[in-house]
């Protein structure tokens, strides 16, 4: 039997205001930060226990190096505080992830055609911090970098963040 309780609601978070239909999805919004913290208070009153939050970010704001994914007064910050202050009891959950940042569209940073790995760990960890710091609840890495988890459990502990879950990408 599914119910409420065993669903996770994913929602896209974009800049400015109102809901903006996604063409490709019909029935499916881009979401404010404001309608974010109503859909979280409708999510708790649905019985939904979690949210995912995906950006959606203008393609002129993106560069190579995926900056705006650690703007602790970004859009994935904001939405996140605002749902927490919204409904403190519903979980958040961030993808953790340079994609939706970068103006290439791939998860690592790249230099003359190769991929970074360890410097785009150091940017996924920070990207974590920032949203644990927002009030992320569990995050969700969709990269494949090697040796990220780890890397970003120690940054969580090491920031005080222990109870911070990370979700396998396999799982999500």
């Amino acid at each position: 039997v599914l119910t409420p309780a065993d669903l996770i609601w994913s929602m896209v978070v974009h800049e400015g205001e109102g809901q903006v239909p996604v063409g490709s999805m019909p029935g499916v919004s881009r979401l404010s930060v404001k309608d974010c913290a109503a859909a979280a208070k409708e999510a708790r009153a649905l019985g939904i226990p979690a949210i995912a939050v995906f950006p959606h970010i203008d393609g002129a704001k993106k560069d190579a190096s995926g900056k705006l994914s650690l703007d602790p007064n970004g859009i994935v910050a904001n939405a996140v505080k605002a749902m927490k202050d919204a409904a403190p009891e519903v979980g958040i959950m961030c993808d953790v992830a340079l994609d939706p940042f970068t103006d290439h569209g791939h998860d690592g940073l790249i230099e003359n055609g190769r991929i970074l790995n360890d410097q785009t760990i150091e940017t996924l960890v920070a990207q974590g911090i920032m949203q644990a710091k927002a009030g992320c609840d569990i995050l969700a890495p969709s990269d494949m970098m090697d040796g990220r988890i780890g890397a970003l459990r120690a940054a969580l502990e090491g920031a005080n963040f222990q109870d911070t879950m990370i979700m396998s990408y396999a799982a999500k």
